[in-house]
């Protein structure tokens, strides 16, 4: 941290113990100076690799429990707030302040001096050096060079001596001192970097709870429920958290997310959102982000409206109000409860997001929190290639590559790349009393992906860690779910399976050749079954789908058959299951379909949707039916004493990296002795870098200066 070059040892107090001594002479140092700045460097590097401020059950699911542990341990979620990097980043300051303080007045001293006193056999042992004899006497001789210099920038000094042969003349010039400025320039934007980044850091954050009696809140609740040693004062001087404000609403306290817990810092206004304002491209990702506010004085009651856009912050009262991001306000949503495994009428739930539900069937009591409602999806319907993610979905969900991780055969979709806006969706996890949940997103209208058969889209995940697998329903001919729910009803019952194989039947066998209704009936009713997962294969527990009946083509048939066995069985089941939709339409005061290729397409996927039905982890699907949102803005607060101190110190380092790297220091001395009626010269030139550019300004010199005019 220092240009002396001799010497890397710091300020050797000359009283004290011994102890005392060392630790001075260390903290003022240039290499303890170096070594902590490069432990900063490391932990910089750490804090950018390692997400900071997640929650700890993130940090478990990406390292495992051992490293988590012991990154929470460590802080390293919070790198910029852990004590010890507060207490590194203090040591800089220290060090690199007294490393300034033992060598500016080198510096300075050695700006001030032009180093006349040199002794003139010293200039033989400069690199750059020539000697020439000049018609004039030494003293016209200085004064002519001195103002040759003089006219080319450089500052001279002249000094007269006396020699064996007469008086001699030193002529001492130096150019580019500047240099030396751009080395404490730097060094000291080191120490204003380093001390507005504890100014804007947690130091002051950390002070109050160390000395100031607060602590970290670790609970959960309302906001107006934490107690005030929870809560820092209006006169914090330094401090950076998010502000969650719903329109129509106001709020006056920000939330400091800390490593175990948050602290919150009352705001000396509030914040009222009038209006929240986004844009999208047409790739679904926002391209505007702007809240109309009124800023509301705690103190006086005047109000300030304002407008907060990215990149656009409004400034009151020293806080700076910047858009961050948007969340739901607790819009209000209807939900109807669809069964998925019969036997169960439908529902409807009402509630806000962020809140929770009971629901219970019979003895079955679940939770129903309601997660998330997004008005505006926007999808890649059309590559499903692993990896050509579009990037449409703002939370990096791409549809077309999740149906690949559905629950069964029900993904259809085609190649090529097309992006479409599917509508709103719902967000909602379903807890069982053991508190275990899952997650689920239903959108709220049938989606086309692409094969001309719109389906319903049910997304599952067990953890946040996973994709969202999707259960395709087709709509029906009234782009409802109703068809499909009432044909797996129909499925789920054993006097429906039998009236739809006699049906069945009646149609496929030819009058002339009775004989084979029975054995038809009796193949038709056991596929059916099967499907149902109303029949175990070979002892094993009932699995249901086309799984079943894949079991049981291995179970049943010889090998050689099963390719001729399975093409005529699926034909029994499908004629099977259309006459038994047939039947659940009728059951309905409905019309069977017709037998067209809309139908066929339906029932195509109706058969792959039924036989990943039984894998669908809840008694009843949420289908979003109405809504009104309410948007929220994400405001980040922040009070920053220490910004303007960082932008000198950016202005100084700039400055000081510039005069080290472009400016040259150079000194100069031309002894001129008595050497008859006119004078020997001496001359040397010394730079702090040598480049070609010093060997040219050396051979100008000389041939400016040793030449008599």
């Amino acid at each position: 941290m220092t240009t002396d070059t001799h010497s890397t040892h710091g300020i050797e107090p000359r009283r004290g113990s011994e102890a005392w001594r060392s630790a001075v002479e260390l903290l003022s140092s240039m290499r303890f100076a170096i070594a902590l700045l490069t432990v900063i460097c490391i932990a910089s590097v750490i804090g950018t690799v390692i997400k900071q401020h997640e929650p700890g059950v993130n940090y478990v699911n990406q390292f495992g429990p051992f490293w988590a542990e012991l990154f929470l341990a460590l802080k390293l979620n919070a790198v910029y707030s852990a004590w010890w990097f507060l207490l590194i980043l203090a040591f800089l300051v220290t060090s690199t302040s007294l490393c300034i303080a033992r060598n500016t007045p080198k510096f300075l001293a050695d700006i001030r001096s032009y180093k006349e006193n040199i002794r003139h056999q010293s200039l033989q042992a400069f690199h750059h050096k020539a000697q020439g004899t000049l018609a004039a006497a030494p003293a016209d001789e200085a004064r002519r060079i001195g103002q040759m210099l003089a006219g080319g920038g450089w500052k001279v000094r002249l000094q007269e001596r006396d020699t064996p042969g007469g008086k001699g003349w030193m002529v001492a010039a130096k150019a580019g001192a500047a240099n030396k400025i751009g080395y404490i320039a730097a060094h000291s934007a080191i120490v204003l970097i380093c001390l507005g980044g504890l100014f804007d850091g947690d130091l002051f954050v950390r002070a109050l709870t160390w000395f100031g009696g607060k602590s970290v809140y670790a609970g959960g609740g309302l906001v107006s429920d934490v107690k005030p040693e929870h809560r820092l004062p209006q006169s914090n001087p330094a401090f950076r958290g998010n502000l969650v404000v719903a329109e129509g609403t106001a709020a006056s306290t920000a939330i400091l997310s800390q490593s175990d817990g948050i602290l919150l810092q009352e705001l000396p206004f509030s914040v009222e959102l009038k209006k929240f304002i986004v844009e999208y491209y047409s790739t679904g990702m926002p391209k505007l982000f702007a809240s109309d506010i009124v800023i509301h004085d705690k103190a006086t009651g005047k109000a300030t409206p304002g407008r907060v856009e990215v990149n656009h912050p409004v400034s009151y009262g020293g806080v700076q109000i910047y858009q961050s991001s948007f969340d739901d306000g607790g819009s209000s949503v209807k939900l109807r409860a669809v069964p998925m495994n019969g036997g169960m009428q439908p529902f409807t739930v009402e509630g806000t997001i962020g809140g929770r539900s009971e629901i219970t069937n019979g003895s079955d009591k679940m939770t129903l929190e309601y997660t998330a409602l997004r008005v505006i999806n926007v999808e890649n319907l059309g590559d499903d290639r692993p990896g050509a993610g579009s990037g449409a979905d703002v939370r990096k969900v791409d549809l077309g590559h999740a149906l690949t991780q559905r629950l069964g055969a029900a993904d259809k979709t085609v190649t090529q790349r097309h992006l479409r806006n599917v509508g709103p969706s719902i967000t909602y996890k379903l807890r069982d009393p053991a508190g275990q949940a899952r997650e689920y997103h239903n959108y709220m209208l049938p989606v086309d992906t692409g094969d001309g058969s719109p389906a319903f889209l049910l997304g599952v995940r067990a953890s946040p860690a996973e994709n969202f697998r999707y259960l395709r329903i087709p709509a029906d001919d009234d782009g409802s779910i109703d068809g499909f729910v009432h044909l797996r009803a129909a499925l789920l019952d054993p006097a429906q399976r039998e009236r739809a194989v006699r049906r069945y039947v009646a149609k496929a066998v030819d009058a002339n050749r009775p004989e084979l209704a029975d054995s038809l009936a009796a193949s038709a009713a056991r596929a059916l079954a099967l499907f149902a997962g109303a029949e175990p294969v070979a002892g094993k527990k009932a699995v249901g789908g086309l799984q079943a009946i894949s079991d049981f083509m291995e179970s049943a048939v010889p090998e050689a058959e099963r390719e001729r066995a399975a093409d005529v069985l699926l034909r029994i089941l499908n004629g099977s299951l259309l006459e038994l939709n047939g039947l659940a339409r009728e059951g309905q005061g409905r019309k069977p379909l017709p037998e067209n290729e809309s139908t066929q397409r339906f029932m195509t996927q109706a058969v792959l949707a039924l036989s990943d039905a039984p894998l669908y982890p809840a008694p009843v699907a949420f289908e979003l039916q109405d809504f009104k949102q309410v948007q929220a803005s994400v405001f980040q607060v922040a009070r920053a004493p220490g910004q303007n101190v960082v932008y000198l110190g950016c202005l100084l380092l700039i400055l000081g990296v510039f005069a080290m790297l472009y400016i040259r220091e150079r000194r100069l001395w031309v002894w001129l002795a008595p050497q008859g009626d006119g004078a020997h010269a001496t001359m040397a030139l010394s730079s702090n870098r040598k480049t070609l550019d010093a060997d040219r300004e050396f051979e100008q010199l000389q041939r400016k200066l040793l030449t008599s005019s």
